[in-house]
């Protein structure tokens, strides 16, 4: 699978905790193997979001993303609850 990084998302990315980041690596390596993993509770949005998904990468934050070309996800925002405002 191939996981393109919006630029909000790597300036949100930065931002995070390191404990956050070592457990984003995990998540995304576990996103990339099965995108449903129960562990990840991916969800599709709602509302103004509804053509985005997101997946869990701990208790508060969140990947905000969308799939895209057959083997393709874009990754467009990440952080806690606020990213769906």
């Amino acid at each position: 699978m191939r996981i393109l990084y919006s630029s909000r998302f790597a300036r949100e990315y930065e931002k995070l905790p390191n404990r956050i980041k070592n457990v984003s690596q995990v998540r995304e390596s576990m996103f990339r193997k099965n995108p449903f993993d129960r562990i990840l509770a991916t969800h599709k949005l709602h509302g103004r979001l509804s053509d985005f998904w997101s997946f869990s990468i701990g208790f508060r934050y969140r990947i905000i993303f969308e799939f895209a070309a057959d083997d393709e996800v874009h990754f467009h925002s990440v952080g806690n609850h606020d990213v769906y405002q």
